[in-house]
């Protein structure tokens, strides 16, 4: 979990940067499988475009999932504040 927190949430230039390429090479994914599996053949420059689409639409799904990620931290630490408050 802790990774994840920091991959979604972290500001830090190296996290960025590695939002960046996952972003890329998902896009780049979904961009080329209706070619693969031969349902569309699509123009290079369309394919190009469509990928900077899917980044553009995966960058804010991603900050959600990063504030989903620290709801959940979040609740957890409560959590055992409150058991170790129960302790003593």
């Amino acid at each position: 979990m802790k990774f994840m927190e920091w991959f979604l949430r972290s500001n830090t230039t190296g996290a960025r940067v590695l939002r960046t390429v996952v972003q890329g090479i998902l896009a780049v994914i979904i961009s080329i499988v209706p070619d693969l599996v031969g349902l569309i053949d699509l123009d290079p420059a369309f394919q190009a475009a469509l990928v900077a689409l899917i980044m553009a639409v995966l960058s804010p799904i991603m900050s959600e999932i990063g504030k989903g990620v620290e709801q959940v931290a979040e609740r957890k630490r409560m959590a055992k504040e409150a058991e170790m408050d129960i302790k003593g």
